[in-house]
């Protein structure tokens, strides 16, 4: 994806909307020059051919339809070539018709493609505080309702594009005919673009606050659905649907402002070039009284006003959608507007035993508000060590921190010596495996569930999933492995999906293991049991959020976490002289019982 393709930044103050709507054609054109050229030629093409009509029937009226009337007849040969004419000019308009079709659309079509991947790329590359500042539904909206009508007002842009040319040849068509007729459409003309850019004008707001309340909508019901067990258990249903019906009043008032504006300017928009025929046929009428034009040139210029409705009709829908168009653009670059996670082209090797040092490590998030303060501590390779604190003293961000998802905002994070902020998203993965607390299962089997992106036996499943104690319950699943699991794994108990979590994390082979609190669900015997076969098993450093004495005794250290700092640091016996941790793993065990 190269930076001619995808949206570029946000909007400056005061950035007219018309100047804003020519750098989204510029876009489209830089990313797909071939399909637009050739659906441009295609629109150029037809509008000659349309000119060319209008003085075929008006050749055709004088020599062979008037005549013909008249009694005196036509010769056979002059009848075939006005047939012949009628018949050449209406081939080329729809051979041109079609061209211009065709590659408008695909360009349009290409184009929503570029801006969708281009916006999922920038999704998949943006740093986790993205992600947590937005709703999902937000985000989809983004690439879904955004991309399709930042590119609707291409739709009509070949079309357009040839009004220039339709009405230069229409112009000299009808000055050719008589000055009378030309001076008819030279007041049309300007009448029209100033209708067509004070509505544009007009609609621009409540277009902008429409597409903003899509995403509150789309957010509300993501929302929803993703709580459907919360909504039920709480019988929230009438809440919900009062929630989503006062958002979707707030867009109905919008969208039903467009439709106001659209009423009041629209009727005027196409009223105009029928009025231009109207008065085209008076003054044509007074002209053949006057015998200053034949009644074939009065055809010929009605007609070309009939025909000249059609491609207005579809200039004025490019200036409708413009606004729409440009304010779904202007949310697209709301989101490349953001900065992505630094990723090393090459990241350096970590040796094969991993050395966990945390030096003078800090972390605040974007309001100021102070997580970590300076956290420094040591893990060293293969040693399995707890990390115990209230709630609020930074575990589980520090675990965040270290796989990677967050960048330190002080200090740094090594793994065997190598500094995390140069392994980057695609290096660190290699190394550590976090499970957390919340998991992840997609709606698919639980082989692929396990597997991902990799390759694994069976005999390699069956040992991993002996060693978080579900070769059980995987086992009795109706088709075992290939047992399809519902959304979010909804089919299986929490307990369950934790150990299918922490299963697929073991199956990436890694150097540093990262457990936050991620046994939670798993009945404490069980947890102890698995705990001790990531110990046996070795060739990885575990470090453990602990909420469980007896997973805080299958430790071979504590790491005590007070606001933000290490507090104290040694075996579970020893720091129990430490009253603030003393009185915490008091108050688990108590939790407990």
């Amino acid at each position: 994806m190269t930076d001619s393709d995808a949206p570029g930044s946000a909007p400056a103050p005061g950035d007219g909307i018309f100047r804003r709507g020519g750098r989204l054609v510029q876009r489209s054109f830089r990313a797909h020059p071939l399909p637009h050229l050739l659906g441009i030629a295609g629109a150029n093409v037809f509008a000659v051919a349309v000119v060319g009509y209008t003085i075929v029937l008006g050749r055709v009226t004088d020599e062979l339809i008037l005549p013909g009337l008249d009694g005196g007849g036509v010769d056979r040969d002059t009848a075939l070539a006005g047939a012949a004419a009628v018949a050449a000019v209406g081939v080329v308009r729809g051979v041109s018709m079609m061209v211009r079709r065709f590659f408008n659309f695909t360009a349009v079509a290409r184009t929503q493609r570029t801006w969708r991947l281009a916006i999922l790329d920038h999704y998949l590359d943006a740093p986790l505080s993205f992600h947590r500042s937005r709703p999902a539904g937000q985000l989809l909206a983004h690439a879904d309702a955004d991309v399709e009508t930042a590119a609707s007002m291409l739709m009509p842009l070949a079309y357009s594009m040839s009004v220039a040319a339709l009405v230069v040849v229409s112009l000299v068509s009808l000055l050719v005919v008589h000055p009378l007729f030309a001076l008819v459409a030279l007041v049309l003309f300007p009448v029209l673009a100033v209708l067509n850019q004070r509505y544009t004008r007009s609609v621009e707001a409540p277009a902008a606050r429409a597409q903003e309340a899509v995403g509150v909508v789309s957010g509300i019901a993501h929302e929803s659905l993703d709580g459907v067990l919360v909504v039920k258990t709480l019988g929230r249903e009438d809440d919900e649907v009062e929630r989503l019906a006062e958002a979707s009043d707030v867009l109905r008032i919008e969208r039903v402002e467009i439709g106001r504006l659209r009423a009041v300017y629209l009727p005027f928009i196409y009223a105009l070039p029928n009025l231009g025929i109207l008065v085209v046929l008076l003054l044509g009428s007074w002209l053949v009284d006057q015998g200053s034009a034949s009644v074939g040139d009065v055809v010929r210029s009605m007609a070309l006003f009939n025909l000249l409705a059609v491609p207005m009709e579809i200039l004025g829908f490019l200036f409708q959608e413009m606004p729409r168009s440009v304010v779904s653009m202007d949310r697209l670059d709301g989101v490349f507007s953001t900065g992505l996670e630094d990723r090393p082209t090459d990241p350096p090797p970590v040796p094969a035993a991993v050395e966990v040092a945390f030096e003078g490590v800090s972390f605040a998030f974007d309001d100021g508000s102070p997580v970590l303060d300076g956290l420094t501590a040591l893990v060293g390779a293969g040693e399995s060590v707890a990390l115990v604190g209230a709630t609020g003293s930074g575990k589980s961000t520090l675990f965040d921190l270290l796989s990677g998802l967050m960048p330190a905002t002080g200090g740094r994070i090594t793994l065997g010596g190598v500094d995390v902020a140069e392994l980057g998203p695609d290096g660190i993965p290699a190394v550590v495996a976090p499970v957390f607390q919340e998991t992840y299962l997609f709606a698919d089997t639980v082989r692929r569930n396990l597997v991902l992106d990799r390759e694994a036996t069976d005999d390699e499943l069956a040992h991993v999933l002996r060693l978080v104690a579900a070769d059980g319950f995987v086992g009795a699943l109706p088709a075992g492995l290939e047992t399809v699991v519902g959304e979010r794994g909804i089919t299986l108990s929490g307990g369950q999906r934790q150990r299918l979590a922490l299963a697929r994390a073991l199956l990436r082979r890694p150097r540093v293991l990262l457990l936050d609190d991620a046994t939670s669900a798993v009945d404490p015997v069980v947890e102890t049991a698995i705990l001790a076969n990531l110990r046996a098993e070795g060739g990885h450093t575990l470090l453990v959020v602990a909420h469980r004495l007896a997973t805080i005794r299958l430790a071979d250290r504590v790491l005590f976490l007070e606001d933000g700092r290490i507090a104290a640091e040694g075996p579970h016996g020893e720091l129990l002289a430490v009253p603030a941790y003393a009185a915490l793993v008091r108050a688990y065990e108590g939790a407990v019982r």
